[in-house]
């Protein structure tokens, strides 16, 4: 049976991760929401933001956290040239499936690159406060991972604000539920696909980054953050911002807690038993339907 304070610093870090998790996931879910794509090759670009913030750290002395007023334009710019130069040229009756072979092979090229640019060394930030901590209510608190988290709510709560509260958003949230409709009513739908791609890696870049703040990075690193964050997007609903959200926070919580009894390698389960459990009883996703309406 687990002590009290051992319990809360479980439930405390299942949060903390569950704020990550939910960015990481975030602009999968907006490339299946605009387009249908499976972008196999997100989690490779998660690596890349987190090989750039090391190296502005490294080389030019930069704080990450910093980096991301280069690397989250710059990103948001590749999205919105991969959408237009490649996605967009796939057919519609077998985009998905092409989008996963195409994506896999950008995953390919950015890790070979990765490999040939800082070769397969791992890697890892040192930063002055790296192993600073505080305590709360007995808990210890790392203070990289309450940065993470609050990159996780600032970058979440600006796509939120700029989902609800602008005329983009409008067109992108009807673009997202009905391209056709968003379509007659006047909605340039591959302007917006662009700009939603865009938008999807940009939060690769601020993901990436907070990532990089308490993680040991290597450029084979993306294949580890395939499942679990596909987990995250089906569990929530596929398309569904705020679905998935709420699944990375309940799985995040659910795999700090398994750890206490079954050791940081088998918890990783929690991801892949939730897949199944939703596959298998409610494909749609637990939280998408009703969620996604308040979104």
């Amino acid at each position: 049976m687990p002590s009290g304070g051992l319990l809360l610093q479980s439930i405390i870090l299942g949060l903390l991760l569950g704020g990550l998790y939910a960015l990481l996931a975030a602009g999968l879910t907006l490339y299946f929401g605009i387009m249908r794509v499976v972008m196999i090759a997100h989690s490779a670009f998660l690596i890349l933001a987190a090989y750039l913030a090391w190296w502005s750290n490294e080389r030019l002395g930069v704080d990450p956290l910093l980096s991301l007023l280069v690397t989250v334009p710059l990103f948001f710019g590749a999205g919105v040239l991969l959408q237009r130069m490649l996605l967009s040229r796939l057919r519609a009756a077998t985009l998905t499936m092409m989008s996963v072979l195409l994506t896999f092979a950008i995953a390919l090229i950015i890790e070979g690159l990765l490999g040939y640019a800082f070769s397969g060394t791992q890697r890892r930030i040192q930063l002055g406060y790296g192993s600073a901590s505080f305590g709360l209510f007995g808990a210890r608190i790392a203070v990289v991972k309450l940065i993470a988290f609050g990159l996780a709510v600032l970058a979440l709560g600006s796509l939120y604000l700029l989902m609800k509260r602008t005329s983009f958003g409008w067109a992108l949230r009807a673009t997202i539920q009905h391209q056709d409709a968003a379509r007659l009513v006047g909605i340039d739908t591959e302007r917006i696909a662009g700009f939603g791609f865009g938008l999807g890696l940009a939060t690769a870049a601020v993901g990436g980054t907070a990532l990089s703040l308490d993680t040991t990075i290597y450029p084979s690193l993306h294949w580890h953050w395939i499942g679990p964050l596909m987990a995250i997007i089906v569990v929530g609903g596929l398309g569904s911002v705020p679905g998935a959200a709420a699944a990375a926070m309940l799985l995040g919580l659910g795999q700090s807690l398994l750890q206490i009894p079954m050791g940081t390698t088998w918890a990783q389960t929690v991801f892949y038993v939730a897949l199944f459990a939703t596959l298998a009883f409610r494909p749609q996703g637990f939280f998408g339907g009703r969620l996604a309406q308040r979104f």
